[in-house]
């Protein structure tokens, strides 16, 4: 039964996408040491977002006017607002590309790649246990247990790079679409090597400061900036290898989408100049920092997402068990694509910043599960249920669409970001319908996310199950 439910996800579409322009777009779990390694990594990524969902869900009812007030506000929601950040974006995005690197590594070193998952479990762990600071990119809390939590988390990352630069599988020539799929996880492991290095360095320019805040806002700009490279060239290479598994006849040449990675990796080499020209401490380097972010990378999302969108135009009808895969597809590049054209309109620092990267963020999220349910017969699981499947990213991208709109509607009227309750100062109605509208769809998306949850855990049972029988 594993081996026909792997033979429906990897040889049925790829048979079918095999003779379109572009070649077939994916990779296979290695059947050795290295699948339970990549599973360790996913079952960390799955266990973060259980520990985020909960935060969400009282983080969504903090500013849901009607329903703040029932929070201890000053403290309650900066809490479950840093613990939310950190399990759903810098532990699950950091879980799934290790995973990913994982399976795009070679047998050799595996002490290495056990001992980063064991230290990002642990410094995940601490992380997730302490009341945090509000900074951006990384919140933290100015604490010795915190600290050290998050130094043995950030270790685990920094070897996990090592190993991806250390162990990759060869690209192979000639150049197929598995190989262009690698050279883009390869390009991903240099953007968080690169990040790790802006870190070092902001580290080391960081003047110390009495007020903790302004110090890791400072510490974190130039790494949380790189690592947006680094998700985003994860979320390409799942939208391609998504796109060929649902059927899509995708008009882009290996060749050409080797040389769309390398154009999103071109964009991180020039971060060492950033650093080299302008102290951390000015002004023209955050500056700087926020131009590459929004504009560097999108020379490469722009042509891989019409080549996705023409691919899926002209594709074979989607098959029943794929329709999770191209719903989830779909629903990342709308959100995507949203988050990016409201990070023009970001004027201040009200609420349109959080709808510019909840947008962004809830893209890359919506790509990983949809990769997620792609892998699971790889890694010994039932499939995923296909209906409820191919609800669940409907559900969490429209909910996520409504919360990132009803933000969008609050900061035309000026309402303030990283504040909750009375704070807020709600003066009109438009303002409370904005912020309710907000609430509302963030606790649909709440819902598709416990969904998609709930969906994993049932084929990872059911398939365990099923091997236990045997």
């Amino acid at each position: 039964m594993k081996r026909e439910a792997l033979l429906t996800w990897t040889g049925a579409f790829g048979a079918r996408a095999a003779g379109a322009a572009g070649g077939h777009y994916a990779l296979a779990v290695p059947q050795d040491a290295r699948r339970a390694l990549a599973l360790g990594w996913l079952v960390l990524g799955l266990a973060a977002l259980v520990g985020s969902g909960v935060f969400s869900i009282l983080l969504v009812l903090a500013r849901t006017p009607g329903l703040g007030g029932l929070f201890p506000v000053a403290d309650f929601f900066h809490v479950a607002l840093v613990v939310h950040v950190d399990l759903s974006v810098l532990v699950w995005f950091i879980a799934f590309a290790g995973m990913l690197w994982t399976i795009n590594s070679s047998a050799r070193l595996a002490g290495l790649a056990w001992a980063a998952l064991i230290m990002a479990i642990a410094g995940a762990a601490i992380i997730a246990a302490a009341p945090p600071v509000m900074s951006n990119y990384v919140p933290v809390l100015d604490d010795a247990l915190f600290l050290a939590g998050l130094l043995v988390f950030g270790c685990g990352f920094l070897l996990l790079t090592l190993r991806g630069m250390l162990a990759p599988l060869p690209i192979g020539l000639p150049l197929d679409g598995a190989g262009a799929l690698r050279f883009g996880l390869n390009a991903a492991v240099v953007s968080g090597a690169i990040a790790c290095m802006a870190l070092a360095w902001s580290w080391i320019e960081t003047p110390a400061m009495p007020v903790a805040k302004p110090y890791y806002e400072m510490l974190f700009w130039g790494s949380g900036h790189v690592l947006q490279f680094t998700w985003t060239l994860l979320m390409l290479v799942a939208w391609l290898w998504l796109a060929s598994l649902s059927g899509a006849r995708l008009p882009l040449s290996p060749r050409v989408a080797v040389l769309l990675f390398a154009v999103a990796l071109a964009s991180v080499f020039v971060v060492p100049l950033i650093y080299l020209a302008w102290p951390v401490a000015s002004s023209e380097h955050n500056r700087m920092l926020t131009w590459l972010m929004r504009f560097g990378g999108g020379i490469a999302i722009l042509p891989v997402a019409l080549a996705v969108a023409v691919g899926l135009a002209r594709g074979v009808p989607v098959a029943p068990d794929a329709r999770p895969l191209r719903a989830a597809l779909v629903a990342s590049m709308a959100l995507f694509s949203l988050g990016g054209a409201i990070g023009f309109l970001i004027q201040g620092s009200d609420v349109r910043i959080p709808a510019h990267y909840h947008g962004a963020i809830v893209g890359v999220t919506l790509a990983l599960m949809g990769l997620a349910y792609a892998l699971l017969p790889q890694f010994g699981y039932a499939l995923p249920r296909p209906r409820l499947a191919a609800w669940q990213p409907v559900l969490y991208g429209g909910g996520q669409l409504l919360h990132i709109v009803g933000l969008v509607w609050s900061g035309g009227y000026g309402v303030q970001r990283k504040v909750a309750g009375a704070s807020q100062v709600l003066k009109s109605t438009s303002e409370i319908f904005g912020m309710g509208l907000m609430g509302a769809g963030g606790l649909i998306a709440i819902i598709g996310g416990l969904l998609f949850l709930v969906i994993m855990f049932q084929a990872m049972r059911a398939g365990t199950a099923r091997g236990t029988g045997r």
